[in-house]
């Protein structure tokens, strides 16, 4: 049922998502200041002072981050698994923030800015 969709937004036009790139670190601060990302069984707070925490699936997450060269660049850490540095691309749609891994080049997950 999913790739029907898929298949469904990439032929009509207008229907797909319209994400954008968030580029400059002042606006990425903005957009997360005073709101937390949700995705199914996560919720994240990505503060403007550098520091990531929240739960993911009912283990704890903590972590640090930075903006560098138009990335978001982060070390994370899941309960006691060290998920280790990813500098990741980060587009917006709205209240939903996509970040890509691997500078853009890797898979990516979606939050809501709630």
């Amino acid at each position: 049922m999913r790739s029907i969709l898929t298949l469904v937004l990439i032929l009509i036009p207008g229907l797909a998502p319209a994400f954008e790139p968030v580029r400059d670190g002042g606006q990425f601060r903005h957009l997360i200041e005073g709101h937390a990302l949700t995705r199914l069984g996560i919720r994240l707070e990505v503060r403007a002072d550098g520091q990531i925490t929240g739960r993911g699936m009912g283990r704890p997450v903590s972590g640090e981050w930075q903006w560098r060269d138009g990335y978001f660049c982060r070390t994370l850490f899941w309960g006691d698994t060290d998920l280790g540095a990813d500098c990741q691309a980060v587009l917006r749609d709205g209240d939903e923030l996509r970040f890509v891994t691997e500078r853009g080049a890797g898979i990516h997950a979606d939050f809501r800015l709630r």
